[in-house]
């Protein structure tokens, strides 16, 4: 293997395999460098002509996870977050409860009546200067982007809302720009036209500096979908019942008791927990 070797996207691109790429990930976990090192070489050496990003994460994965699980459910994140599906409800949820730590006063899925019709907000976040308009798309195909027609759906909405304040001389209270949050990526030309009609766009990988990514390794708001304890079964049981947050089965582990987990389990998984948010 060299670096020649090609490997295929989800989207189904061929790329250049780069262990520099597998290297920087696995240190965003926070596995030591010895681990990171160890896995690195493992993986280079396994990899071949044609093989998926989706094998190469696999492997990477399982090696992390038998070397350090709270590093292992932070390199799962992107996956992660796709977990949250299908109805994008939790999603919703999940980005009121990020902006949330940001300051914000949230809440989700609030009726604003518009000029032709009335709409239903995703999320809508609340500071002493006014209220920010945030819709959500959530995509559960890894490889799917955001095209431009999502922001332009979206920003014929918004306007909408706007011209029904605007003729009633009210528009204090609704701030521009209005955002559009997706848990994939968007393509450059949704990433141009938002720049172009004063759409805040935020996405997995964007804003660079303060991308999605960026924003939950800062506060520690991982998805109890991170977990390498929980099955998948469990994982739908606790969001059907609307905790999305790692930090809200900490503060609700009876939920764990409604599971029928034994107590010996419990704590593992609760301390997996606490080590991924830092809050205890």
């Amino acid at each position: 293997m060299n670096g020649s070797t090609k490997i295929i996207k989800t989207s189904g691109e061929a790329v250049r395999f780069s262990a520099g790429k597998l290297r920087k990930s696995l240190r965003h976990s926070g596995a030591p460098p010895g681990v990171v090192d160890k896995i690195v070489k493992k993986v280079t050496a396994e990899v071949y002509e044609g093989m998926s990003t989706r094998e190469i994460y696999n492997r990477a994965f399982a090696l992390l996870k038998s070397y350090k699980k709270p590093c292992a459910s932070r390199y799962k994140l992107k996956k992660a977050i796709y977990e949250l599906g299908p109805t994008g409800f939790p999603f919703e949820k999940f980005i009121s409860a990020v902006l949330a730590h940001s300051g914000y006063e949230t809440s989700t899925n609030q009726i604003y009546q518009g000029n032709c019709v009335a709409h239903e907000i995703d999320v809508v976040a609340r500071r002493k200067e006014g209220v920010t308009l945030i819709e959500c798309k959530f995509h559960s195909d890894e490889g799917r982007k955001c095209n431009v027609k999502v922001p332009l759906y979206i920003y014929s909405r918004f306007q909408d809302i706007f011209q029904w304040g605007n003729q009633r001389g009210d528009t204090s209270q609704i701030l521009k720009p209005g955002w559009v949050v997706t848990n994939t990526r968007f393509t450059g030309d949704a990433q141009q036209y938002g720049k172009c009609a004063g759409l805040y766009l935020l996405s997995w990988n964007y804003p660079p500096k303060n991308s999605l990514k960026r924003r939950i390794d800062r506060s520690g708001l991982y998805p109890v979908t991170v977990s390498t304890l929980l099955s998948s079964r469990e994982k739908e049981f606790l969001l059907d019942r609307g905790i999305v947050l790692c930090k809200e089965l900490l503060q609700k582990p009876f939920y764990l008791d409604h599971l029928g987990i034994s107590d010996v389990r419990k704590k593992r998984i609760l301390g997996e927990f606490e080590q991924l948010t830092g809050l205890f």
